[in-house]
């Protein structure tokens, strides 16, 4: 894309919704004593640097296409190395005992590819772990290819159609189990109850409209957001104690 469509700030506002699933991914990684630890795809590198208090020895590295996203982790204060780099075109200058990727591949259009060589960067016993959504066919990414496609919004977006640009759990297990790798794979629907006005629109805001927004010139992102917040609303009704928004989100663990 021609300039950095991430804002570290509203990305930020279901934070912990958005960590849990990279919590419960690490849990599976049984990697005792690495020496090189990346996380692909690193954002603004607060759960990067769970990786560094998980493994204090460890040299943790994150790398992410955003500079915004980079600047923000760099803040931190974290033993962790940030750079600005592609997840696409990334390749390490050593082996590398633990890749992380956590809801960044659904991003790559060959990722499959990309799958294939991590794998090969990995050092002997390395580990990759990496998570995706799951959730393409839901009412938010219905809705978002909907309005898309109307007539109001056609010529400037009826080319938008991301499908579902990630694989089943089966798939990766396919790709990824060959010579000996032990793969272990699995999906979980959370339910998130989010609070607040126009909480799912704000949800997708965050990720899967970012690029839909950057086409946009201001007055046309209110005129768009305006009316898919009222079709999320109609989808995702509030009660009494928030608005339940189901995310399927896709888990995959493998050691060479």
């Amino acid at each position: 894309m021609s300039r950095d469509i991430w804002d570290p700030v509203t990305y930020a506002v279901y934070a912990d919704e958005r960590s849990r699933p990279f919590i419960e991914l690490i849990s599976r990684v049984g990697a005792v004593d690495p020496d090189y630890v990346v996380d692909a795809g690193c954002g603004s590198g607060e759960l990067t640097a769970q990786l560094a208090t998980r493994w204090p020895r460890a040299t943790v590295e994150g790398f992410d296409s955003s500079p915004a996203m980079i600047t923000k982790a760099r803040q931190l204060d974290t033993s962790v190395r940030f750079a600005v780099a592609d997840v696409a075109t990334w390749r390490p200058d050593r082996p590398v005992d633990v890749i992380v990727s956590n809801a960044v591949l659904q991003w790559v259009p060959d990722h499959r590819s990309v799958l294939e060589h991590w794998m090969e960067a990995l050092a002997p016993g390395g580990w990759l772990a990496f998570q995706v959504p799951g959730n393409f066919d839901a009412p938010s990414h219905f809705a978002i290819r909907e309005l898309c496609a109307s007539r109001t919004w056609s010529d400037q977006l009826g080319d938008y159609g991301r499908g579902v640009p990630v694989d089943d759990p089966v798939e990766y297990v396919d790709l990824l189990n060959q010579g000996g790798t032990q793969v272990d794979a699995w999906e979980t629907t959370y339910i998130h109850v989010l609070k607040g006005e126009d909480p799912v629109l704000n949800w997708v805001s965050g990720t899967a409209l970012r690029p839909i927004l950057d086409r946009l010139d201001q007055g046309d992102r209110r005129r768009f957001t305006s009316e898919l917040g009222e079709m999320l609303a109609r989808l995702y009704p509030a009660r009494s104690y928030g608005t339940p928004f189901p995310f399927r989100r896709i888990f995959v663990v493998a050691q060479k």
